[in-house]
């Protein structure tokens, strides 16, 4: 136990750090300690008011919630599949959330502000409806003599991954102008347009699923153990394993929402979280959302800071970490196979 708390310690003190940089860095010149005082109210600088609470602080808010909520997601899906490589972005499920929240901008594109609030929140369905239709084709696909095989799972994963991106693309194609860029924007895993409108649209959904994953960390020790065990220990596989992933889509659906596609968290933030603190799930699932918020806090301000005066998008920070790391898993499990 006192492990586990010098590693949450560590974390939290990290996530502050790098938080802290973010909101004190940019291309607009803001001194630390005024900046601060203003954030706790002391003597508040009104110039400072306006880049703290609206430009710079909800984007850092909402990079924590899209890690805390892709790094549970992620642990929960490789226990689901067992399978260390499963990951929302590669197994097309970000792609499929990505679709229906396309189809929802085409549809509702021109939206007037009265209505903005009552779209933002209507998103996240959207994107639950085409993550949910990725998963239920992966299931189709990948299942072989009655159960998941993780081979299978992997490669339709990419399939689509494809697929559901090339419909994206489609949707995208029909949209004005203005509606179009800001798409393409959005879906390159950008966090430049937060606002504590849409962090308020999503907070309701990392409020109901995140608590309910975390209540199941029992569960995902038991369903890591073959088909035979698991009946026999009295619990029903095929439903609880429904009922996590549908909480698992409707979070993932909810950052989706949010930044667009946020690629490898999921697959990176449980991998780092079982280094440190082991398989068990009731260490290594809140280890893994705060590894997730860390990632992509860091990703947002290495992309403000690198890049000055452009901005690099966060997802693509994380895809150029990302998919070297995924070839390393790769080659890893390969050669464990060989052995």
């Amino acid at each position: 136990m006192r492990k586990m708390a010098g590693i949450y310690i560590i974390l939290i003190v990290l996530i502050l750090l790098v938080s802290y940089f973010s909101m004190t860095s940019g291309s607009f010149s803001a001194k630390p300690g005024e900046l601060l005082s203003t954030l706790f109210h002391i003597h508040p600088n009104p110039q400072y008011e306006i880049l703290l609470f609206q430009l710079r602080l909800p984007r850092i808010v909402m990079a924590a919630a899209i890690g805390l909520g892709l790094g549970i997601a992620g642990t929960v899906i490789q226990a689901i599949t067992k399978n260390g490589l499963a990951d929302p972005g590669i197994l097309g499920i970000n792609a499929g959330a990505g679709a229906g929240i396309v189809a929802f901008m085409l549809l509702f594109q021109g939206q007037s502000e009265a209505t903005a609030l009552a779209s933002a929140m209507g998103m996240p369905v959207f994107g639950l409806i085409g993550g949910l239709m990725a998963a239920v084709l992966i299931y189709i696909f990948a299942w072989h003599r009655g159960h998941l095989e993780s081979g299978r799972i992997i490669l339709v994963g990419i399939a689509m991954n494809s697929g559901f991106s090339a419909l994206s693309l489609f949707l995208s194609l029909k949209m004005d102008p203005q509606d179009y860029e800001m798409a393409m924007v959005w879906k390159n895993g950008s966090i430049w347009s937060a606002n504590w409108m849409t962090i308020t649209a999503i907070l309701p959904w990392l409020i109901v699923f995140i608590p309910l994953l975390m209540a199941k960390m029992s569960l995902l020790d038991t369903i890591r153990f073959d088909e035979d065990t698991v009946k026999s220990l009295g619990v029903s596989s095929n439903k609880e394993k429904t009922i996590l992933l549908v909480a698992c889509i409707a979070l993932i659906s909810a950052c989706v929402t949010a930044a667009g596609s946020m690629a490898f968290v999921g697959l990176i933030a449980p991998h780092i979280s079982r280094r440190l603190a082991g398989i068990e799930h009731r260490y290594s699932l809140p280890v893994s959302g705060l590894v997730g918020m860390l990632l992509v806090i860091s990703a947002d301000f290495a992309g403000k800071l690198f890049f000055q005066p452009s901005e690099v998008p966060a997802g693509i920070i994380l895809a150029i970490l990302g998919v070297p790391y995924f070839f390393f898993l790769l080659f890893k499990q390969k050669k464990g196979l060989d052995a």
